[in-house]
């Protein structure tokens, strides 16, 4: 799952995108309302959830949440504040947010909110993907082919947790880098090579057919 974090407060911005990282998810940030509009224009369909504060320099988060919303921007939005005045909430829910957050909050219930908005029915996904004889378990972070579990690293999970939400698409480097590394990452693309080369070596077993197909010039794709 990709979370775009917009949030002025840099200290707070930084230590929930380090601490979401840790719990699994790809992580960007942006620090002013003018930042986040461009991020999504130029990447409108790869968030699964978007946490957006209220008070930005710029575009507010009120003004930035009626425009995506008004663009048919569908992932689920939670709004973080300082202001917990009934109104203010209302003002929020009724420009598109999802949810509503005060400031101060644990971090204990803003994990909470997050996966409950990402299991709501528009959002849902099954938390165990199969393809072929390949099974990838979301939630407990357990590759298996057949009966034998496959180790992976964090990253190698991750691309291939994305390859398999979108079997028989071809997957660009760019678009594995953006959503496994990152909007603003700089990691070349020989690292996905690298990492797609390891993948293959795991998963694959003697004269078998590529699991992971190269679409020379394109990308790469999982098919049925």
């Amino acid at each position: 799952m990709k979370i775009l974090i917009i949030e002025d407060e840099k200290k707070l911005g930084t230590a929930l995108k380090k601490g979401l990282e840790k719990e699994g998810y790809v992580v960007d940030l942006a620090f002013d309302g003018e930042e986040a509009k461009y991020i999504i224009e130029n990447n409108f369909e790869g968030y699964d959830l978007v946490i957006l504060d209220i008070m930005l320099p710029k575009i507010d988060g009120i003004s930035l949440c009626k425009d995506l919303r008004a663009k048919n921007f569908q992932a689920p939005i939670l709004m973080l504040t300082a202001k917990d005045k009934v109104e203010d909430k209302i003002l929020g829910l009724e420009s598109g947010a999802d949810d509503y957050l005060v400031k101060p909050f644990s971090y204990e219930e803003l994990l909470a909110r997050i996966r409950a908005l990402l299991r709501r029915p528009k959002n849902l996904m099954p938390t165990v993907l199969k393809v072929k004889d390949i099974s990838l378990d979301t939630v407990s972070k357990r590759v298996f082919r057949g009966d034998i579990e496959i180790l992976l690293t964090n990253k190698e999970f991750a691309i291939l947790e994305y390859l398999m939400r979108n079997v028989n698409r071809i997957i660009s480097k760019e678009q594995i880098i953006s959503h496994v590394w990152g909007y603003e990452s700089d990691t070349l693309s020989n690292v996905v090579e690298a990492h797609i080369k390891n993948l293959r070596k795991k998963l694959e077993r003697k004269r078998d057919e590529n699991i992971i197909e190269t679409i020379r010039g394109m990308g790469y794709r999982i098919k049925e």
